[in-house]
């Protein structure tokens, strides 16, 4: 077989196993762009690579994706210290709700080692055998075991309690939408939950709140002060759908950016509001 014809054929047997990891890469590093590149990378090396030599390019590929997002969590955990105002991770954009790790488990995620953000994503969410995770991140398949149980304790309380029925969950989503900003602060309120919590990430580039807001009176009085500005100013509904397996929509706000809003809701009321402004965080959705 001739270099060129090789080439292709590797090229065409890696471009099927993109999208799982890519899926991989983003649930590592909460980042569409990181991801991209990691998973580029993975593809110079797999081009790269003796490919005779592998009997099983999925997994290669996987332990090789793991391993780079490994590598760049370190750098990741300084730069998330050095964050200005909340982090929250880039957004999906979907129409159906077929995230298998939510916003809020993302956010749990970070709190993790990335050694066990690894073995709880290739074991709980991704259906590796610890044998299998064991030989992806170069620990023991004991250590893997415990790892991923560690992990499993500190994100217990981000998995939801019951799955919303996705049509109310829109539902909720275009009624916040319609309240807001139109500035009907009594239909607004009827949708939160006393310990409602507001969390938006503006990544020093735009305007927001610096820490969460928690509590019904604090985020009502903020969203008073933004109906306020929604009606001077305008916001455009662009679409209602999934903000990383949330019930949430897009807006392209006056300054002319785009914005994603995602809720987390219990008992059909909202508990917390996740707002992304950061332009930097937006760019895949154009």
């Amino acid at each position: 077989m001739s270099g060129t014809a090789d080439a292709d054929e590797a090229a065409a047997g890696f471009d099927p196993l993109r999208p799982m990891l890519l899926r991989l890469g983003y649930r590592m590093l909460g980042s569409v762009a990181d991801a991209e590149d990691v998973v580029q990378e993975a593809f110079i090396r797999w081009m790269r690579s003796d490919r005779a030599e592998v009997r099983e390019p999925e997994a290669f590929l996987r332990r090789t994706v793991t391993r780079l997002c490994l590598d760049q969590l370190k750098s990741a955990r300084h730069r998330r210290e050095t964050y200005v105002g909340p982090w929250l991770p880039e957004p999906i954009v979907e129409e159906e709700d077929e995230e298998d790790v939510t916003l809020p488990l993302m956010l749990a995620l970070e709190r993790l080692s990335p050694l066990e953000r690894a073995a709880f994503l290739l074991h709980d969410v991704f259906g590796l055998s610890f044998d299998e995770v064991a030989t992806t991140v170069g620990r023991d398949t004991a250590a893997c075991r415990q790892l991923a149980s560690r992990a499993r304790a500190h994100v217990r309380d981000a998995r939801p309690r019951y799955k919303l029925e996705k049509k109310r969950g829109l539902e909720l989503a275009e009624a916040f939408y319609a309240a807001s900003r139109s500035g009907d602060m009594s239909a607004l309120g009827a949708l939160l939950a006393a310990d409602v919590s507001l969390h938006a990430d503006g990544g020093g580039k735009r305007p927001a709140a610096p820490q969460p807001i928690i509590g019904f009176d604090h985020v009502m009085k903020v969203h008073k002060a933004l109906a306020a500005l929604f009606v001077k100013r305008g916001s455009t509904l662009v679409q209602t759908g999934f903000i990383s397996g949330l019930p949430g929509f897009v807006t392209r706000e006056s300054d002319g950016e785009l914005q994603t809003t995602a809720f987390e809701i219990e008992g059909d009321r909202i508990v917390a509001i996740y707002i992304m402004r950061n332009p930097d965080k937006l760019k895949h959705l154009h």
